[in-house]
C-alpha cells in the first residue's frame, strides 16, 4: 500500500525556495513577526516558570535559547518552551478551515533547532516554515469530521518535523522515518479544552520536542514505520475519524497554506472571536452599557458551541476564561476590548462581568460542516434601544478580512511590552526590520539576540 506521508516528504524535500511564489514569502514573513510576538507575551503566562524549572531533571545542554529570558536549553527543551509560551495565551495565528495553529509548533522548532546548527540563514528558515505550515494545514483540512484529538498539536507534529528535516536536509527516507518515530510520540488529547487546563498549551510544547527528538534519532539512522498516515492504526485511522486526501494531494504545491493564515486579533480562543467582534460592533454602533443589556442571546455553529459554548463562573481560571464564549462577550460589551489584561484572576472574578455573563444564552444553530467556526450572530435585547443584532460571516483577521499592517505591528509591539523581560523599544525596532528582510538574514541566531535583549541594540541594521 502507497501511504501518503511519501508524498507529503517528496513534497518538502524537493520543493526549493525559487519554486516557492512571492505571495508566500511575504506572508510567512508576516506570521513569523505575529508569532514571534506572541511568543514573548507567553513569556509571562501561567507556569512558564515551574516548566522551566523542571529542565534541569532531564539533563544540560546550552544549544538554544528561551524567547524573552535567553535562558540556555537543550533544543528540545527550547523548543518545547518557546512553543508552550506561543500558545498559552490563545493569541497565535491560526488556520481557520482546517482548525490548526500552524505555526506554532513548526516556528519554536524551527529556531531551536537552527540555533542548534549555527548555520541557517534566512531564506532557508522561510522555506522550512512555509513547507512545515503546508504540512500542518493539509492534515487539517484532509480531516471531514470534527476533532477528536487537539488537532493543533497532533498534525503540528508533522509540520514541525517537516521544517527540522528540510534545514537539516533529509532525503525522503529519512524524513519518512522521521514522521514515524514523531507518530510514535504524538499527543493532543481536547480534554484539557474541555476543562480549560493549561495542559492545552502544553500539548503544543510537548510535540515540539517530540519532534526535535524524532528528526534526532531519524538521522541518527533509527528506523520507522512505512504506513503512518493510513496503515491500520495510522494518523487517520486513530487520529481523525473521516477524511479525504484526494484534493489535498494534488493542491500540494499550487496552493500555499501560509497565504491562508489568520491572525487572531484577541487572546482567545479563535471560536470567541465572531463573539467578541459583534459584541464591539454592537457596543460601538449604539454606544452601549451594560445597564442597557437585558439579555444576549448568541446562535454558533456546532463547533464553535463545542468549542467556547460554556457557562461563566466565578472560580475561572484562565485558560478557561480564553475559551469561554459568555465571558468573552460580556468583557466585550462592557469595556470595548478584549486583551490580555482581560484575562488576569482580578479580572475574571469582576462582579459586573460575571453578572453580565450570565444573561447570555447560547443556541446551536444548524450546520452541517463539522469544522466551520462561522457564521456567529449576537441578538442583545435592550430597555430602551429594542433588539439589537450583529451577524459576523468572516472573523476579523482572517485573509478575507485581514489586519492592517498598523494594526498586525501594534499586537507585536504590545506583546513585545508584556514579556516577562520586556524587550527594550530597539530591539523591537530592530525585529521588525529584520523580520521584513528575513530573507537577506544571514544567520537565524541574530532573530534569537534580539527576542532576548532588554539592553540597547540594534542587531537588526
Amino acid at each position: 500500500m502507497h501511504d501518503p506521508i511519501r508524498d507529503f516528504a517528496n513534497f518538502v524535500v524537493a520543493t526549493t525556495y525559487d519554486e516557492i511564489p512571492v505571495s508566500a514569502r511575504a506572508a510567512v514573513k508576516i506570521f513569523v513577526l505575529d508569532s514571534l510576538g506572541v511568543g514573548l507575551a507567553g513569556s509571562s503566562g501561567p507556569f512558564v516558570a515551574e516548566l522551566m524549572a523542571t529542565q534541569a531533571l532531564w539533563g544540560a545542554g546550552e544549544d538554544a535559547r528561551l524567547w524573552s529570558s535567553g535562558r540556555r536549553l537543550p533544543t528540545p527543551a527550547a523548543a518545547m518552551g518557546n512553543a508552550y509560551q506561543m500558545h498559552n495565551s490563545e493569541f497565535d495565528c491560526i488556520h481557520d478551515q482546517a482548525v490548526v495553529h500552524a505555526l506554532s509548533v513548526v516556528l519554536p522548532c524551527a529556531i531551536s533547532d537552527a540555533e542548534r546548527s549555527g548555520s541557517v540563514n534566512g531564506q532557508t528558515l522561510m522555506s522550512a516554515v512555509i513547507l512545515g505550515v503546508d504540512v500542518v494545514c493539509n492534515l487539517g483540512l484532509a480531516a471531514t469530521s470534527a476533532m477528536r484529538f487537539f488537532r493543533p498539536g497532533a498534525a503540528g507534529l508533522f509540520g514541525a518535523v517537516s521544517a527540522v528535516g528540510k534545514m537539516r536536509g533529509f532525503d525522503v527516507d529519512t524524513l519518512v522515518r522521521a514522521y514515524a518515530i514523531a507518530y510514535a510520540q504524538l499527543c493532543g488529547t481536547m480534554q484539557p479544552h474541555s476543562e480549560g487546563s493549561m495542559l492545552l498549551g502544553m500539548q503544543i510544547g510537548f510535540n515540539a520536542r517530540n519532534a526535535i527528538v524524532a528528526c534526532d534519532m531519524a538521522g541518527a539512522g533509527l528506523p520507522g514505520l512505512e504506513n503512518v498516515l493510513l496503515g491500520p492504526y495510522g494518523y487517520f485511522s486513530l487520529i481523525e475519524e473521516t477524511y479525504d486526501l484526494s484534493g489535498i494531494l494534488t493542491d500540494l504545491g499550487r496552493r500555499w497554506r501560509i497565504e491562508e493564515m489568520s491572525h487572531k486579533p484577541f487572546p482567545a480562543g479563535r471560536a470567541t472571536h465572531g463573539v467578541a467582534e459583534a459584541a464591539l460592533l454592537l457596543r460601538a454602533a449604539h454606544d452601549l452599557t451594560g445597564a442597557d443589556i437585558e439579555r444576549v442571546e448568541l446562535a454558533l455553529p456546532p463547533m464553535t458551541n463545542r468549542l467556547v459554548g460554556r457557562p461563566a463562573h466565578g472560580t475561572m481560571d484562565v485558560n478557561y476564561g480564553r475559551l469561554c464564549a459568555p465571558y468573552v462577550a460580556a468583557l466585550a460589551l462592557l469595556s470595548g476590548q478584549v486583551c490580555l489584561s482581560g484575562f488576569t484572576p482580578t479580572a475574571l472574578r469582576d462582579p459586573a462581568t460575571l453578572a453580565l455573563a450570565d444573561k447570555i444564552s447560547i443556541t446551536v444553530a444548524d450546520n452541517s460542516d463539522p469544522n466551520v467556526l462561522t457564521p456567529v450572530e449576537m441578538t442583545v435585547t435592550t430597555r430602551n434601544k429594542g433588539v439589537l443584532r450583529q451577524t459576523i460571516e468572516t472573523v476579523l483577521g482572517h485573509p478575507d478580512n485581514p489586519l492592517s499592517r498598523e494594526a498586525h505591528l501594534h499586537k507585536f509591539r504590545q506583546n513585545a511590552a508584556v514579556a516577562s523581560t520586556p524587550l527594550h523599544p530597539d530591539a523591537v525596532k530592530s525585529l521588525i526590520s529584520l523580520v521584513d528582510r528575513l530573507e537577506s538574514l544571514d544567520d537565524v541566531r541574530r532573530l534569537v539576540d534580539l527576542l532576548t535583549s532588554a539592553a540597547v541594540q540594534d542587531l537588526g541594521e
